[in-house]
């Protein structure tokens, strides 16, 4: 065994943990039992690895822990007896194991919610406050949704497969915000643990390749495809030496990943081509290609920008979807028009930090300085993300 830092300690429970109830749930049909498991070996986990070190093989270190405390169950609970019987040793997942699990949790019967929520809490490993924080939304209401949809499942009794080929469509919009919402987590994260979690973009991405290829049809999968790939190439030029998050407009680009870039939009084209049926996530990977081809910030094409918003706010209204049209807005009608803008998303997102700090650049760009320190300590007062607070800090310090 090796002894591992904290943070590294964290990924690795959170990586196997999310692996295990994949194939607990698949194994006992049962999101409760299996997540009380889990969350047993976890707790072990954390409390015996920075001791004993990690071992070599921590999916079956974790497995095994979970199914030793399944079996002292059994003299409490006989209704584990059956299910635990099945249990072995585990082998590596089917490549599809958590796909098939996110369509189970995507069901119809279940409210849309709480199909996201308990996805993004049993398959992908989130917490309740990094869902809540997803949500915009208080972790108590988050984690009663998660209770009452694994509660639906059990009494429901919905089977642990892929749909049918006729039930995909009644489920795909979800499927897609799951993978949305894990892949905006890993991109920037929502706690103090870490700036990003490439583990997540992973994941997101496999996850996305994974559901191209069981709908190959489907031009909005592609569009979420060429939309994590789009944001993936910008990877290296995102986060200076420091661990300082570095702004679109002042990232080095020739850092930039053209070729899968290149790739990315290729992919997005040619989705749009065959099917001409633009949709959201087809709209915002064509936002992240017109920033993608510019050559600098200056060549950006904000008019462009701003049309494609306007076509993404009639298909999928969202006042996320208003803020960051409104970041566009500055570049083609001035700082005083884009914060006129800002005032009718007060309500909807004042607990969201990059509401404060779009604001806080706006007025700074105004000579209205005062007003703009007050909107960056607003911000980040709001934030969990480190790489974030420190910019924050930094606009503080020096405006």
């Amino acid at each position: 065994m090796r002894r591992a830092t904290g943070d590294e300690l964290a990924r690795v429970v959170r990586e196997h943990a999310g692996r295990l109830a994949t194939s607990l749930v698949s194994l006992l049909g049962d999101f409760s039992a299996a997540e009380d498991l889990v969350q047993d070996a976890v707790e072990t986990a954390l409390v015996r690895w920075p001791v004993d070190g990690v071992p070599e093989r921590p999916e079956a270190w974790l497995f095994t822990v979970a199914r030793r405390r399944g079996l002292d169950l059994l003299r409490r609970e006989s209704n584990y007896r059956d299910k635990l019987a099945r249990l072995s040793v585990p082998e590596r997942d089917e490549p599809d194991d958590r796909l098939r699990l996110i369509f189970i949790c995507c069901h119809p019967a279940l409210p849309r919610q709480a199909q996201i929520a308990l996805t993004l809490r049993v398959v992908c490993g989130l917490t309740t406050a990094q869902i809540a924080a997803a949500f915009l939304a208080s972790e108590s209401t988050v984690a009663q949704r998660i209770t009452r949809a694994k509660r639906k499942i059990a009494e429901a009794g919905i089977p642990y497969r892929v749909p049918a080929a006729d039930e995909l469509s009644g489920r795909l919009r979800e499927v897609l915000t799951v993978i949305y919402l894990l892949f905006n987590e890993g991109y920037l994260s929502s706690t103090l643990e870490r700036a990003q979690a490439r583990d997540l973009v992973d994941d997101a991405e496999w996850l996305a390749s994974l559901l191209a290829g069981l709908v190959p049809d489907e031009p909005e999968v592609a569009g979420l495809l060429a939309l994590i790939r789009l944001h993936r190439a910008r990877g290296a030029a995102r986060f200076g030496q420091d661990g300082r998050l570095v702004l679109l407009a002042d990232q080095d680009r020739s850092l930039w990943d053209r070729t899968a870039i290149d790739l990315a939009i290729q992919l997005l084209t040619g989705a749009a081509r065959r099917h001409r049926r633009p949709g959201p996530y087809q709209l915002q990977a064509a936002i992240a290609a017109c920033h993608a081809e510019a050559g600098s910030w200056a060549e950006t094409d904000w008019r462009q920008i701003v049309v494609l918003y306007d076509m993404l706010l009639r298909l999928a209204p969202s006042p996320v979807a208003r803020l960051n049209r409104a970041v566009a807005v500055r570049y083609v009608d001035g700082a005083e028009a884009a914060l006129a803008e800002l005032k009718s998303l007060d309500e909807a997102l004042d607990r969201y930090p990059l509401l404060h700090a779009t604001r806080a650049e706006l007025l700074r760009a105004l000579g209205r300085r005062e007003e703009a320190r007050e909107a960056d300590r607003r911000a980040l007062a709001l934030t969990a993300n480190p790489a974030q607070q420190a910019l924050l800090e930094e606009r503080l310090t020096w405006s």
